[in-house]
This record gives structure tokens, sequence and C-alpha cells, in this order.
């Protein structure tokens, strides 16, 4: 049974109907496309235009943009999860970190809608929030072994990570029609300033984790995907 099917049984305790299920199918190929060349600005109506089907079809498969959002986005997700989930158990920390960026960086290419997604943080009650959280007490595992292990520089928090997600989605956004490998370019340039034995002073303390929460949320009234 595909992933698609059943996340669409999984909404209504029963099976789709075939003729429901392909209009489910168009309209995730459909959202797929239009945000990952549109962002989370994307429009639900083009979305159901480029399906072929009537913007109350949608509607009634989403009821809500972040409902869309989320059913788009999961494998993302989980193909995320999954690298911090190996990172955290790897042997040679600083490798776990490199994996952990790279995995994060990789799956922002070519899409302005997950590059949108990973900058923001999701209401509480959303399905993905979860997921979201769990990246980020694994994030912090992440960064605390590579310290301990004396490869990562002591001030690094987790909330810096977030600064390689907001950077990299401008790097791919200017390059990926020019020179598509140029964002592995600019991450090992920024692993190279995590290092301990390259580490100098910081100018400016560390943003709190309220202040990331909060740094998130007004990037998330500016990309709304909850309406």
């Amino acid at each position: 049974m595909s992933t698609h099917r059943a996340r669409g049984e999984a909404a209504t305790g029963r099976p789709l109907r075939r003729d429901a299920q392909r209009n489910r199918d168009a309209l995730l190929s459909a959202a797929r496309a239009c945000l990952a060349e549109q962002g989370m600005e994307a429009s639900l109506e083009q979305v159901a235009k480029r399906a072929g089907l009537a913007i109350g079809t949608l509607y009634r498969h989403f009821p809500t943009r972040l409902h869309l959002v989320q059913a788009v986005f999961a494998d993302k997700i989980e193909a995320w999860r999954e690298a911090a989930e190996k990172a955290v158990t790897m042997d040679d920390a600083w490798e776990g970190l490199c994996l952990f960026l790279e995995t994060m960086c990789e799956l922002q290419v070519g899409d302005r809608g997950f590059q949108d997604l990973a900058a923001i943080r999701l209401p509480e009650t959303a399905c993905l929030a979860g997921a979201q959280s769990r990246i980020y007490e694994l994030a912090v595992r992440i960064v605390e072994r590579a310290q301990e292990q004396g490869t990562l520089r002591s001030d690094i928090t987790p909330e810096d990570l977030t600064f390689v997600i907001w950077a990299n989605g401008s790097v791919t956004e200017a390059t990926q029609n020019v020179a598509p490998g140029t964002w592995r370019r600019f991450l090992h340039l920024l692993l190279d300033g995590f290092r301990a034995e390259r580490a100098h002073p910081l100018p400016q303390p560390p943003l709190s984790k309220d202040e990331l929460y909060r740094a998130m949320l007004r990037l998330d009234g500016d990309r709304d995907c909850t309406g």
C-alpha cells in the first residue's frame, strides 16, 4: 500500500474510493510542485488548477493550508529525523554533526516550500510539530556530543544551527540554476567556522531558545502555512 493511500485511510478511518485517492494523489503532486517553486505562499487555487480539480475538492481533502503542507512534507521531515537519529549514534560526533546538517541542507535544495518549513515552528497542534520537537532534541545532543569530543567549538548552541537553515535557503535559491552544488561549498565553509581549533571569541551572545522561537514565529507570519 502506498504512503499516500495509507495517510488517506488514516484521515477518515476507512479506505478512500479509487477516484478520491486519485484526486488526493493529484493534489499532493501539484502541491509539491507549486510549493517547491513558490514557497509557502503558493496559491491553493493554483494547486487545484494544476491538479485539474476544483478548489472545493482540495478543501475536502485538506481543510486548511496546514493540512496540505503537512501531507506534502511529511516524508522530508521523516528523512531529516532519521538522519538526526543516526547522527546521534555515530562514534565520531563531528561526522554526526556533518551528516545532520548536510541532510538538512540537501532536503532544502530546489524546494522553497521546505526551506520555508524548516525555518519556522509549526503550531503545537500540528501533526508534524512532534517531529520538529524530536529533531530539536536530537540536535541538542548532536551538539553536546561534538563538544564533549572537543571537535565543535564550545560556544555553539543548538539555536545557532538554525542560522544554517536560514542562510542555506538563500544560497540555494540564488545558485540552483547556475551552479547547483554551491550549497555544499557554503556549508563546509560554515563547518570550518564551527571547528573548535578555529574558534575566536564571538561579538554577540547566542539566541536563547525563547528568542529563536519568537524569530521563527515571525518568519511563520511572513510565510503563512496555517491559513
